[in-house]
């Protein structure tokens, strides 16, 4: 009867997501309309006619682009405890995040609406779409272990903030927490030094079927879990554990770690793009590289072509004029009360019919300084292949530009933690290089003759200095990760002063 119903209900939701990937202009415009109505007579939807918009183009005439520095003053009064001002509901929470290139916190609002439909919505589906796409699946025969931040201690009576991992499992059903490990207490531990050995200890008692979490900090307690108890893999600890749903960074860097620790060769890793503004998109398919867009959860989303943008043109498009392989920033519009919102995320389609996107870069976060335009993904692939060349395995890396000085020509200097080093690490440089030119033109034309840009520099990182940086800007655990990519060298410098 249980096994009957909880099919029925996989039924329905994957019934839910067939409907919007095959219908998503229809879809996307009726989210537009819903997010309308339901503002209008917001203080945000009076000043900017919302009782006159009637299609897009009314849309983009009436509400131009913000970013987060824009659009943090109508923030700023709803955390005041001003009502009505973007969202007709009471917003009392906040999801903290410093971002990957700012030390400056931002404070997204986190409405009703965006909680139940759309992050834990999206957690819904993507637990169906598990359980349809991978097969067989005993994953509800035990409790899923699940690594997240913690949240603010505030006097303030008015709302509550901290990292948006620590929100969710606080506002999660009862039976939710009944098949999840750690307790709601521990999960929600400040300090992360002490919150990862409590969680380890109930984890290691525990029969663990999935995991969910960012894989950089994941891995730091899963090898964590290793050291304590001795064992070689985890599959000793937890025979039964399945599968992996992660997000938040790229899992390529890590795949060959998690190879290391998980010894099951029917382990299972399911990817989702979500940040604090919503949850965009779930891989649906086993083998697929790109996620499916989700388009009912209440996100409009808009598009600009990165190469315009950079160019100060603003110009977006909609879903039904984006072409495959063209990096978009994305621009969303939210039920938690964000509009024409730029997220600083860039996007590329790798699908049309349906919808399927993977995350490239950030908007602030790439390499530019000599105009070799290198994004995240660009120096990921370049990095994986030239470990796969090398049969090196790499922890963390950063890479920021030297400038020209007296002594050396302009490079990029890359910083890497290896946990398998290369045996000739200026070999490994030479290739790195090389593969990065053949992935990007702009860097090759700048590497051409050694003119503008000089080999790269690899600098290996050997004492935690990844570590020590993270817990310096206070961004231990949650969602928190290292900057890729720098265009200056405030990070490389503290790191290198830690050496």
């Amino acid at each position: 009867m249980k096994n009957a119903l909880l099919s029925f209900l996989i039924g329905q939701r994957c019934k839910r997501i067939r409907h919007f990937s095959e219908n998503p202009i229809h879809i996307q415009n009726k989210v537009l309309t819903e997010l309308i109505s339901k503002a209008k007579n917001t203080e945000f939807g009076m000043e900017h006619k919302f009782h006159l918009i009637n299609n897009y183009i009314d849309y983009i005439n009436y509400v131009p682009l913000r970013k987060y520095e824009d659009f943090y003053p109508f923030i700023d009064r709803t955390r005041k405890g001003v009502k009505n001002v973007i969202w007709p509901t009471k917003i009392n929470l906040y999801s903290k995040s410093s971002g990957t290139t700012n030390s400056r916190s931002k404070y997204i609002p986190v409405t009703k609406e965006s909680l139940f439909k759309c992050h834990f919505k999206a957690g819904k589906d993507m637990l169906a779409l598990y359980t349809s796409n991978f097969g067989n699946t005993n994953i509800y025969s035990g409790k899923g272990l699940m690594l997240g931040g913690s949240l603010d201690k505030l006097n303030s009576r008015l709302y509550q903030q901290g990292d948006l991992s620590a929100i969710l499992i606080d506002k999660f059903p009862y039976w939710v927490n009944m098949h999840r490990v750690p307790d709601k207490n521990t999960a929600l531990m400040p300090n992360w030094e002490e919150k990862i050995n409590r969680i380890a200890e109930q984890a290691i008692k525990s029969n663990i079927t999935n995991l969910t979490g960012v894989p950089s900090w994941m891995l730091v307690l899963l090898k964590h879990i290793l050291n304590i108890t001795g064992k070689d893999n985890l599959s000793e600890i937890w025979p039964n554990l399945e599968v992996f749903f992660h997000g938040g960074v790229s899992f390529g860097p890590y795949r060959s770690q998690f190879n290391e620790v998980l010894s099951n060769s029917n382990m299972n890793y399911l990817e989702g793009y979500n940040g604090s503004e919503g949850f965009f998109a779930i891989q649906d398919l086993k083998d697929s590289q790109g996620l499916l867009l989700l388009l009912d959860h209440g996100i409009f989303y808009e598009f600009i072509d990165l190469k315009e943008y950079n160019e100060g043109k603003n110009t977006s498009i909609l879903l039904d004029e984006v072409k495959l392989g063209v990096n978009y920033v994305l621009v969303i519009s939210t039920n938690a009360g964000l509009w024409r919102y730029v997220i600083g995320d860039v996007i590329s389609f790798t699908s049309i019919k349906p919808f399927r996107v993977r995350v490239v870069g950030r908007t602030k976060s790439f390499l530019n300084a000599f105009g070799e335009e290198v994004i995240v993904e660009d120096a990921d692939r370049a990095l994986l292949e030239t470990c796969k060349k090398f049969q090196a395995i790499f922890n963390e890396y950063t890479v920021a530009p030297f400038f020209i000085s007296n002594k050396s020509s302009a490079r990029h200097q890359w910083l890497i933690d290896f946990s398998k080093e290369p045996k000739d690490i200026n070999q490994f440089a030479k290739v790195l290089d090389e593969n990065l030119k053949k992935l990007n033109s702009d860097y090759a034309a700048k590497r051409s003759n050694n003119l503008v840009l000089k080999q790269p520099e690899v600098i290996l990182i050997k004492n935690n200095e990844f570590y020590k940086w993270l817990k310096h800007n206070n961004r231990l655990g949650g969602q928190n990760k290292i900057p890729r990519l720098s265009n200056d060298r405030k990070i490389v410098e503290f790191i290198l002063h830690q050496t």
